[in-house]
């Protein structure tokens, strides 16, 4: 059972509806304050286990993105068909394959992408904008985490260009990239072992720069939390000249406990088959 949250009579407002509600406003047919309530009011579709925002797309530019981490299969299809009737289309992102073939039996129109962990349904594709989002990534392995970042960025209307495996430790590989690096209006760095990437590039152009570290690596590397630290202080963000970097990483400072148990000789190596940002 899906309730709508309404502002006046109206689910959320179009330009269309808004156009309506001025011109109401001017014949004096609606008053002030219910005029103002129709634009400000957020409307949301409330289920038993989610408040759906379908107002988002007015206010920020593109609708609610579905997490599918820890969502029921039965979950993720109630938001997505929520979603189908605010006529918006449809993300998910980091869904395990055994929900996404439910996920596609319920909408056979949906595609699905393996690799990404992503789930797109949509009418018709967004308009692409000017500029171009570079995506690269250090190795192979950092690939899920970059095809996600890409497809969910094409998904929005961005044009995309991927430039993968080209890690430091052949840096001729990064240096061979550099025409295309520079052409880009913004970078989404992704990078695992030593996280080193992001900072390198940062020095090498003058665009916006965004490092996600991700949970590849071995020996010391603590799930991931160094690298995250070490896109945060890249000297390369240092200097008034060149890009900033932001660090977009998940990982939390290790506590004591996990710090003692990751030293232990005998402790298993963190399961890698889906590193995480």
């Amino acid at each position: 059972m899906t309730s709508w949250r309404r502002c006046g009579k109206l689910l959320f407002v179009t330009a269309d509806e808004a156009q309506k509600c001025l011109q109401a406003y001017k014949d004096g047919q609606s008053s002030e304050s219910e005029t103002l309530a129709r634009f400000f009011a957020s409307p949301f579709a409330e289920l038993e286990y989610a408040k759906v925002d379908v107002d988002r797309a007015q206010r920020q530019g593109f609708p609610e993105v579905i997490f599918g981490a820890g969502k029921t299969p039965e979950q993720i299809i109630g938001i997505a068909k929520t979603l189908r009737q605010a006529r918006q289309p449809v993300l998910v992102t980091r869904v395990q394959p055994k929900a996404a073939a439910r996920f596609q039996k319920a909408f056979p129109e949906s595609q699905h992408h393996p690799q990404a962990r992503c789930l797109t349904l949509t009418s018709q594709p967004l308009p692409k904008k000017p500029g171009t989002i570079v995506v690269a990534c250090a190795g192979t392995s950092d690939i899920p985490v970059a095809e996600e970042a890409a497809l969910t960025a094409d998904f929005m209307g961005n044009c995309v260009q991927k430039i993968y495996d080209v890690g430091i430790a052949g840096l001729q590989r990064v240096l061979s990239q550099l025409p295309v690096l520079r052409r880009a209006n913004v970078l989404i760095v992704v990078a695992g072992m030593e996280g080193a990437l992001p900072s390198v590039i940062a020095g090498l152009v003058d665009k916006p720069i965004i490092a996600v570290p991700t949970s590849i690596g071995y020996g010391a590397h603590f799930g991931g939390v160094p690298r995250s630290w070490q896109c945060s202080t890249a000297a390369a963000a240092a200097s008034p000249s060149s890009t900033s970097t932001t660090a977009l990483a998940r990982p939390s400072p290790p506590t004591k406990s996990t710090v003692s148990r990751i030293l232990q000789p005998n402790h298993p190596k963190p399961n890698n088959e889906y590193p995480l940002p």
